[in-house]
């Protein structure tokens, strides 16, 4: 094929190094979009997204558009005369004027195999759900949320013991050869394309802080998928004595548990056991407030008082 006139438009890591593929082969990126530098981290340092670090890296022109309803703005991208414009996690909407410009229209890689998990956070959701597989899915970008007729998918499996950074993993690997497969055949798959089963769409909501927050009620498998989920932006976390405690590494115990649930059932060398709604969680890292991440070992020699079998977690804040 001939190779195309390609406008990027991404943000965070994942999109980069689907960026990096595109520029692995013989396309020309011609402009590159991603969201504007913000504050990040308790120091609130303005950073730059790594799609942008990577396209100055390699010498690409970078746009950051507050927004891309402006007329000036869609009338930049025209007369860059794109064939596709490939989006990525670029983390804003696309106006129907700009999904019109490019020859191929407006590509989009999403991580799940659509219509499952449309949305902001398809990856966390589909870890919390339980599923077997994910996937990614390229799509002919409309104007809905991640509604577009498909026209390639790739499948991952997806591990009991898969945490979201696992997951993300497998679909960047495979997200990334995939988008270069459909871009070598962008107009065959164009002719060929599907349009998704709205019977079996899910939305795969933004997580929230209080998602994060442990229920020992729910059964272990249950509070496992939310520590493998956490271990990002919202680590799953519980309070004992009072005190916050993030949960950051566990596996289930399917041992037997006491009829309480939430309480320390017993402490190993390296780790310790809690029961839940059925079944026990083994946890082997936590994170006490304002410390860092530390494994359980290194954390039973120095506070011993407070990892005793028989104390209980609870959900809420009993003092400060």
């Amino acid at each position: 094929m001939v190779p195309l006139r390609i406008v990027f438009a991404g943000t965070p890591e994942f999109a980069a190094r689907h960026l990096q593929a595109i520029l692995e082969t013989q396309h020309n990126v011609i402009c590159v979009y991603t969201q504007p530098d913000r504050p990040a981290g308790r120091g609130r340092t303005i950073l730059s997204s790594a799609v942008k670090i990577l396209a100055k890296n390699e010498g690409l022109e970078v746009s950051q558009p507050i927004s891309l309803k402006s007329a000036v703005e869609q009338e930049y991208i025209r007369k860059l005369n794109p064939d596709v414009l490939v989006v990525v996690a670029y983390g804003a909407i696309l106006p129907k004027k700009i999904l019109d410009i490019p020859k191929f229209g407006c590509i989009n890689v999403h991580a799940s195999l659509l219509p499952r998990w449309r949305g902001a956070a398809p990856i966390e959701r589909a870890i919390l759900a339980g599923d077997k597989s994910s996937g990614i899915t390229i799509m002919s970008m409309d104007e809905g949320l991640d509604t577009g007729e498909i026209l390639l998918t790739s499948e991952v499996e997806i591990k009991p013991s898969d945490t979201t950074r696992d997951l993300k993993e497998k679909l960047t690997r495979v997200g990334r050869s995939t988008l270069v497969d459909a871009l070598s055949r962008i107009d065959e798959l164009l002719k060929t394309s599907v349009q998704q089963d709205e019977s079996n769409s899910c939305y795969a909501k933004k997580l929230e802080k209080n998602e994060a927050l442990i229920d020992w009620n729910c059964d272990a498998m249950t509070i496992d998928r939310k520590v493998k989920v956490g271990i990002g932006r919202y680590p799953a976390y519980t309070f004992l004595d009072g005190q916050r405690m993030r949960v950051i590494d566990s596996t289930i115990d399917e041992s037997a548990n006491a009829e309480d649930a939430g309480v320390i059932q017993n402490i190993g060398n390296d780790f310790f056991t809690v029961s839940c709604g059925n079944n026990n969680l083994r946890i082997y890292a936590i994170q006490m407030p304002g410390k860092k991440p530390v494994a359980v070992r290194d954390l039973i020699n120095s506070r011993a008082i407070l990892l005793v079998t028989g104390n209980r977690f609870d959900s809420v804040v009993t003092k400060e």
